[in-house]
Order: C-alpha cells, then structure tokens, then sequence
C-alpha cells in the first residue's frame, strides 16, 4: 500500500529535552568524588584522544549543577535525559557504595524538580568502572549481576522522585569501538566471538537491570533502553522502496556490531536473529538456555539515537544503497544530513517492536564560536534540527507511537575520541574559563518546545540582540510558512 503523506501536530504530553552523559559533562574526577572508569585510563594512552584532550574536568557539571539547570529551565526544557556515573557510586563498581556519589544524583534531580523538568536516568553511558575491567569487564559473565546490583543501588535512591529509566546507551558503538576496532575505550581489539561473548553479556545486564528497577523502585517506573539506530531509509514512497528500506534496517549483512536486529530482537522478541546467526557462524558462542530469559524482560519504550542514515533502493530484490551526491550537506563530524532518516527509523522500529518509541539523541557537531557581539549564531543546527524534525512530525502523521525528542546535547562537552574538537551543544561552552553562552538555537528550541513543535511551519527571521553581549538572547519572528514537503 502507498503510504499516504499528511501533516500532522505531535501528540499532546509529547516530551521535549535535551541529553548529556555524566563522563561528557560532569568532572569531579578527584580520587575522593569517584573511582576511575575505563576512559580514564583510556585518555592516558598517547594519541588516543584528540588534542590529548580528557574527560577529568569535562564541563564541571559537577560544580555547576544549579547554574546548569538554571539555563535548561530558561530554554523551557521538560525533560532531562542524563546517565549516572557507574564509579561514581561505587567506586571499584562493587561492594562500599559513595554517599557523597550518590548525593551529587541526589542534589541534580531535586533541582531539575525544583525547575519543573523531569529527570530521565540513564544508567550505563560507556565509563565502565576500571577496578571491573581488570576483572575482565564485560567479557566476564559476572558483569551482568555486578550491572544489576549497581543499578539497585540508584534505584533504591533516586526512585522516589525518577520514574522514568535507561538501561544501557548504545551498544552496538561501545562494543564495537571500544572492543572490536580500539578506538574507544577500552580500546581493545577483541575476535568477533569475544565481542558477541561481550555483546551478549551487555544485554543479560539490560535484563537484569530491568528486572532490579522493576523490584526496587518506590514509584511505577517507564523503562526502556536507548540502542543506536542504524537506519536505512527509501529514496521515494513505493512500496518495493519502502520495504527495501525496511529490509536493509532489519538486516544483519556485515559481520559486525553495526546493526539493529542482533541487539533488539533478543531484548524486545526473545531470539537472536537467524541471518546473523547465520552470518556469525561458528562465531556465535553457545550460552546457556536460560539466559534469553534474563535478556527479553518487558520494557515500556524503545529509546533510539538517530543522527544520520543511509538512502536505498531495491535494485535486483535486495536493498541497494544511493551514494550522496557530491557536496551533499555534512555536519562538522562529516556525518552527511538525513533528515528521513527520523522518519522512517522510528516508524520501521515501532513496528517491528511494538513499542512506543522516543528519539533519545538526535544533533549535530557544528562549527560554532563566540561572535565578537557575545553570540552564538548556529543558524546551521537549527536547520537540521528543524529538517529532522518535520521528518518526525511525519512519521507521527504515518501513525508510529512517538512520544518525545531528546536533542543531543545540553552542552558543549567531551565527545569522547574527538576531545573538545566536536560541538553538540544547544549551550556553548568556553573549555578553558567554563562560561556558558546559550546558542541561538537554544532560543529557538525553546520556541519549539513552548508550542509542541506547532512553530516549527514558520521560517525564522533573526534579529540578535546586541544590547545582551554574553547572553545569546536571540528575538525569532515567524515569515510565511514553507512547503512541508520542500522541506523534509
């Protein structure tokens, strides 16, 4: 069947916010505030960061947490998705447990509620606790019990006030940089049998931390989990493209951890995948029966991080990739600009899974800088913020069960191997004195966000107020509306 094009408001209650991950932002790395993670260690190696840039003072979130806050509630915000610092409660990762960790948790979520934004808690954004990884870290099958009592440790804390959880954030690239190329931390180059030990591993630990929030939380908790999306999506709206396009997103074709299926389908279905089974080969270790059990618990949404895709069509019965043409539009990171990628991979994943389904990333690295007026004109992420957006706003019209956007990022921060090089923030930051200048684009998301995405009809005019150097407060006048469909 065609699918047929109509617009379409989103949803009422729709969650607008914005992300971050406590090694990108937080510092207090002192030996008193946390025990190390994996990527301490790792930006000690030579050359393997940017810059030898580090994560140990980061943003200083840890020191800012109300000023911070204080910006998110002037930009209008919601929502705030951020991830608890595994070694920051526990400083080995097992056994005594910091109180002063899980104060700084405690005193983040009380004023993010005190400025009427509801905490959405991430439990595992890469910084695995080192003393563990010594211990053989994922690969060891402990892993996934040492997961689960850390995450009964946050819970019993916090879930008096949160009520909507993570599990782990993107595997598919911790695993596959971190383990299988070593160009993350750890930065071990792992056999493909090791990194599907490891992979297997990570989702026992998704499981069972599942079932601890399910045990332990004061309140009725909304889990989910928020896996990468690699998204392949049709060049036109037939059907052979569009199930080409599905095909190819559902695939398992390289062997490699650069997939869909191979994470969510033993999480949301129960069984891996028969063609990466298939393509694994005598790769695929045997585990125990009862493991799949642990792994397919019940979650409430499927969390999914979209910055880019891949157009195809079906050429010969299989999906075939379309090239970019040359000069297509690329952000600062080189990732060419996609916007149907947000429409087509969350409706392909609300299917499948039959889940509601929440943009739990979604940005981009722009080169951006302070004017010499004390603004930040990034008239190029509202662009693709935009683009991105009416692309989601058609997927709601196409009937996917989409409930709420979280823009990456909050802030400027430590894009883990890039150092400081890549900016992702919505608010600018100055890496050597930490002042914060909100973006023009934070001025207008805000917009976005105070209308349910209703402005987002209206092309921008721009007229910066100078008489504010330092603030980035920016007047947004709506012109004539555009053409939806020009612009998705």
């Amino acid at each position: 069947m065609r699918t047929t094009v109509k617009t379409s408001d989103f949803p009422a209650g729709f969650v607008w916010g914005a992300a971050s991950s406590s090694y990108q932002v937080e510092g207090g790395s002192s030996p008193d505030l946390r025990g190390e993670s994996v990527w301490d260690a790792f930006c000690r190696k030579p050359s393997a960061i940017y810059g030898s840039h580090t994560g140990e003072r980061a943003c200083d979130h840890f020191n800012r947490v109300e000023g911070d806050v204080a910006l998110m509630a002037g930009m209008g915000l919601r929502a705030y998705r951020f991830s608890v610092s595994w070694p920051r409660v526990m400083h080995a990762g097992a056994g005594p447990v910091s109180e002063a960790g899980l104060g700084f948790y405690d005193r983040l979520v009380d004023t993010l509620m005190a400025n009427g934004i509801q905490p959405w808690v991430t439990l595992f954004h890469w910084d695995y606790p080192l003393d563990l990884f010594r211990k053989g870290g994922w690969l060891n099958r402990d892993s996934a019990q040492w997961f689960a009592d850390y995450t009964s440790v946050v819970v019993r804390r916090l879930s008096d006030r949160v009520t909507h959880w993570m599990t782990i954030n993107e595997p598919q690239v911790f695993l596959q940089l971190g383990h299988g190329e070593g160009t993350h931390a750890p930065g071990i180059r792992l056999p493909l049998r090791e990194q599907l030990v490891a992979a297997h591993h990570v989702m026992r630990a998704h499981g069972l931390a599942v079932r601890a929030i399910r045990a332990e939380a004061r309140a009725p908790s909304v889990i989910g989990w928020a896996p990468v999306g690699h998204i392949e999506f049709p060049v036109s709206e037939d059907d052979a493209a569009v199930s080409a396009a599905r095909s190819g997103t559902f695939s398992i074709s390289k062997r490699d951890l650069w997939n869909n299926t191979w994470f969510g389908d033993p999480v949301c279905l129960g069984r891996y995948p028969d063609d990466g089974q298939r393509l694994y080969g005598s790769d695929f270790p045997v585990f125990p029966s009862s493991d799949m059990a642990e792994i397919h618990q019940p979650i409430d949404f499927y969390g999914v991080n979209i910055y880019t895709g891949e157009p195809v069509q079906q050429s010969g019965g299989v999906p075939t990739p379309v090239p970019p043409l040359p000069g297509a539009a690329r952000t600062a990171f080189g990732w060419t600009i996609e916007p149907a990628a947000l429409r087509w991979g969350p409706r392909f994943l609300a299917e499948r899974y039959n889940l509601p389904v929440y943009i739990t990333e979604n940005g981009m690295s722009s080169h951006d800088w302070v004017d010499v007026d004390g603004r930040v004109l990034d008239t190029a992420r509202i662009d693709y913020t935009r683009r991105y957006l009416l692309a989601l706003r058609q997927a709601v019209a196409d009937g996917a069960d989409i409930r709420g956007y979280f823009h990456w990022s909050i802030l400027d921060n430590f894009e883990w191997a890039e150092g400081f090089k890549e900016r992702f923030g919505l608010i600018h930051v100055d890496f050597e004195t930490l002042a914060r200048t909100p973006k023009l684009s934070s001025r207008w998301y805000r917009d976005i966000i105070a209308t349910n995405g209703r402005s987002l009809k209206h092309r921008v005019a721009l007229e910066a107020d100078s008489s504010a150097p330092g603030t980035g407060d920016q007047q947004l006048k709506p012109l004539q509306p555009p053409t939806v469909g020009a612009m998705v």
